[in-house]
């Protein structure tokens, strides 16, 4: 899915577009599978105990599918949803983060108010290639993006703007693309 045009400026382009790294989406998948295990544990043995057959049985069916169907979108829906709508884009002009379901928030950083750029990764996130991209601006405390995938990409392209901006700055003005 890519980043809304109508959310940019006139002449504005995307360099980059990433959602959060797919290794938080591992916790939700794991819990669906057991709750899913469960259930079907529970099923199983509702079908097979001659004591629940009837009328009994068919309510506590429906009780463990109600169940199974809350905690598949509690635990597997919502993070999923998530997710999609969480974006990391950087621009020719700006850096913008928006996240949310239902309220959204987000944050725009100018690429001229950005100060420093630095990523950080542990042995687990180096070997799925992903990281905590930290943007330090000219006026407030840095932000942290968690979960950018291939962090180091991000923030030797994120650094390529920057530079490209400052050459922008420093030519003559008849020369400006």
């Amino acid at each position: 899915m890519g980043y809304p045009r109508e959310n940019l400026a006139p002449g504005e382009r995307v360099v980059i577009h990433r959602h959060p790294h797919w290794k938080c989406l591992i916790a939700p998948v794991l819990i669906f599978w057991v709750v899913t295990a469960v259930c079907g544990v529970a099923l199983g043995f509702i079908r097979t105990s001659d004591s629940l057959s009837g009328a009994s049985g068919l309510w506590l069916t429906v009780a463990v599918g109600v169940i199974w169907l809350a905690a598949t979108v509690y635990w597997l829906g919502r993070p999923l949803l998530a997710w999609w709508t969480t974006h990391f884009v950087v621009t020719d002009r700006r850096v913008v983060y928006r996240s949310g379901i239902i309220t959204r928030s987000g944050i725009d950083i100018p690429i001229r108010r950005i100060n420093t750029v630095e990523f950080r990764h542990g042995l687990v996130d180096r070997i799925l290639r992903t990281g905590t991209l930290v943007i330090e601006s000219a006026s407030d405390d840095p932000l942290s993006f968690r979960d950018i995938p291939d962090v180091e990409a991000v923030h030797a392209q994120l650094y390529q703007e920057l530079l490209d901006d400052e050459d922008l700055d420093e030519e003559p003005r008849g020369r400006r693309r």
